[in-house]
This record gives C-alpha cells, structure tokens and sequence, in this order.
C-alpha cells in the first residue's frame, strides 16, 4: 500500500513537473536557480524511467524517451554551465513523439490504433482507418510545435519562449484532443448505424 502510494506521488511529481518545465526553468534563469533545480528535474526524471519501465503498453517507450531526452539535457546543462540547452527540451518532446506516432505508421498499428483498442478491442475497420489518419494529424502537430519551439529557443527571448512552450502548446493540444475526440464519437456512431 505504502509503495504504491510513493509510487503515485511520484507519478504526480513528475507530470506536473513536466507540464510546468517551461515555467521552472524560466524561474531557473530568472533567479539563478538552476544549480539546484536541475539535479531535482533530473532525479524525479530518473525515477519516472523506473517507475515506466515496471509497466507495460505502448506509451512505454514514449515516456522513457521524453524522461531520458530530460535528463540528458539536466546532466548537459549543469556540466556545461550552459542553462540555454534546457530551452531544447520541448524540441526533444515533439522529436520523441514524432518519431514514435510517425515511426508507428510503418508498422502493422499504429500507435493511435493501440491506443483505441485498450478501450475498444474490436476496433472496426472504418475506426482502423480513422486511427490511422489520427496518428498522421499529431504527426504534422509534433512537426509544426516542435518547429515553433525550436524558434523559441533560438530566438531567446524568456517570455516568449515560455508562452509559446508553457501556454499556447499545451491549450492548441487540448484542442486537438477535444476535436478528435468529438469527430471519433461522431465516427463511432456513423459506425455503429
């Protein structure tokens, strides 16, 4: 009972963490706090490569690399006193989930589809071909935020940066999701009639 509880706690920890990366490391930079921040980023990251790596299921890997892409960019930063690097971390993220829903496309199911069948093993065909077509959406997403973050971090300037990468990435993904889900209901009930 105790460990699964420490075990959610980190969980917890860890996504918040990561969805506020863009706000600790522009409170890192403001301040000067990096030189403690950045071995805390990287152990709660350790710890959640651990954590994924007892679980099975296709986002796995997924969450290993974005945590692993982290670390490197902690351990990175902190050697070469060079906090800039940190800015490269959204980048990593789209890169990672680029290659593992465009690299999925390749193969007999995509990562989409292995999602929906958790819920929906029976998956019909005209869900097979929907998935697939919603696996190449986020593809096109991860380009085109990963491009935008990219430029943020070249261009350099905070504020900027953390809008783009700590707001507006995260609202336009929401709305991403929120549409896919309302156009996959839709499709489900055409399905299904």
């Amino acid at each position: 009972m105790r460990g699964s509880r420490s075990r959610l706690g980190v969980q917890l920890l860890t996504a918040l963490m990561l969805l506020a990366w863009p706000f600790l490391i522009w409170f890192g930079l403001a301040h000067n706090g990096l030189h403690w921040l950045l071995p805390l980023m990287a152990l709660l990251l350790l710890l959640r490569v651990r954590q994924v790596r007892k679980t099975s299921g296709p986002m796995r890997l997924v969450v290993q690399g974005v945590a692993l892409a982290g670390i490197s960019l902690c351990i990175a930063s902190y050697l070469l006193k060079t906090h800039q690097l940190l800015l490269f971390y959204p980048v990593m993220v789209n890169l990672v989930m680029l290659v593992a829903f465009g690299g999925s496309l390749w193969s007999a199911m995509p990562l989409v589809e292995r999602l929906a069948r958790l819920r929906e093993p029976d998956l019909p065909p005209a869900g097979v071909r929907y998935t697939r077509k919603v696996t190449q959406v986020w593809c096109v997403f991860f380009i085109l935020n990963g491009a935008i973050a990219l430029f943020t971090a070249l261009y350099g300037d905070m504020w900027l940066w953390t809008a783009w990468n700590g707001v507006m990435a995260y609202l336009l993904m929401g709305i991403l999701m929120a549409g896919e889900w309302l156009v996959r209901r839709r499709v489900i009930k055409q399905a299904a009639a």
